[in-house]
């Protein structure tokens, strides 16, 4: 034990390997030269301990004995994909998104309180209708229904013209997602101004809502007048013989009345942009009427669906269906006389063709449909 000899644990000596004797000697006899201050040459150049990139490793199959080993290469992290928000690019855009809402909100509300906006003649209140009632519609036309518009181009950009569409679904939503449609997909984002029963203006509370969001009673009078304004004018021919049909007829077009609409497009000159929507009729399957209660209530007809009345006010959540919404070529009605409104033959030609086309289209419709709901 007195003869015992301590071995720094950082030398070399104390590690036999490829290239040294049993004794830790350099191959060859040569001895280890001691550099300042008492460190070998080594010791000096890796500052007291041997690199790792120096350390002989385990032997591989095809690698020559004593050959270095290099350290293995740091991971290099990924960029991180545009889009998912890791260079905070996602969380920029969505704080302008909040900054832009939370602006227009605050110069909304200013314009209210100083009563810096405007009602029409008719009591259209287009920056309502804009900041507030387009805002409760869109989510459920966007993601409720699914509407998809097709068409759209049809719509005239400026000057006026006659929108006709089916009429279904129990409640007329039909008539809202239309004028979601029209301004939210044209490029001019367009007004429609729909033409409604006088029962909506019955209803207390309805009557003044539906005139702020641009509905106007359904007479020739009104309408000629928003037409000769350059407005987009919507109606809906079949009336509540259309949104209050039984399930058993759905998309099987009504009476169009005696061709009202087509008399004041000849009058105003404005074409007429037949429409066709499908996925209404199945919001409210409508599978019976209590007529007695309805003429109680001064209804036109009181419906009875698989969930109404029966769920009570549940019963009144419409079915998520998917909705499609085609605007087919305009009809032109400049071309003709303006004695052409006293023929009768020329009015039920016009009409039919109209009604025609509406129904034509809603068959084509309804074969690419894949399902009710998607």
């Amino acid at each position: 034990m007195a003869d015992a000899k301590v071995i720094p644990f950082d030398d070399d000596r104390s590690r036999g390997g490829p290239g040294r004797t049993a004794k830790g000697r350099p191959a060859g006899g040569r001895r280890r030269t001691e550099g300042a201050g008492g460190r070998t040459g080594q010791e000096d150049r890796g500052a007291g301990q041997t690199p790792l990139a120096a350390v002989p490793g385990p032997e591989e199959p095809g690698r020559a004995p004593g050959a270095r080993t290099e350290a293995p290469e740091a991971p290099v992290e990924e960029e991180a994909p545009p889009g998912e928000g890791r260079d905070g690019r996602e969380s920029r855009e969505g704080r302008d998104d909040w900054d832009r809402r939370i602006a227009e909100g605050l110069a909304f509300l200013r314009r209210r309180i100083t009563g810096e906006y405007e009602v029409d003649e008719f009591g259209y209140d287009a920056d309502l209708t804009e900041h507030v009632l387009m805002s409760v519609l869109r989510p459920v036309y966007e993601k409720y229904f699914r509407v998809e518009v097709l068409g759209i181009e049809n719509i005239p950009s400026e000057g006026g013209a006659l929108v006709v569409a089916n009429h279904s679904g129990t409640l007329p939503l039909d008539a809202l997602m239309l004028q979601v449609a029209v301004h939210d997909h044209h490029p001019a984002q367009r007004a429609l101004r729909l033409l409604a029963a006088d029962l909506v203006f019955m209803l207390p509370g309805v009557n003044e809502l539906a005139r702020k969001a641009g509905h106007t009673l359904a007479c020739a009078e009104d309408a000629q007048r928003l037409l000769e304004r350059g407005e987009i004018v919507g109606v809906m021919p079949e009336g509540f013989k259309g949104l209050g049909k039984p399930f058993s007829e759905r998309y099987k077009l009504q009476r169009f009345g005696r061709g009202g609409f087509v008399s004041t497009a000849l009058r105003t000159g404005v074409p007429i942009v037949p429409c066709s929507i499908v996925g209404a009729e199945e919001i409210y399957p409508m599978v019976g009427n209590l007529r007695t209660l309805a003429r109680l209530l001064g209804f036109p007809y009181f419906p009875v669906t698989p969930t109404f009345p029966w769920l009570g006010p549940l019963g009144m959540l419409p079915l998520p269906t998917k909705w499609t919404i085609q605007f087919g070529e305009p009809v032109p009605m400049d071309d003709y006389p303006p004695e052409a409104v006293d023929d009768p033959m020329l009015m039920f030609n016009l009409t039919d063709q109209v009604r025609e086309t509406i129904q034509h289209t809603l068959y084509r419709l309804l074969v690419r449909r894949r399902s009710v709901f998607f």
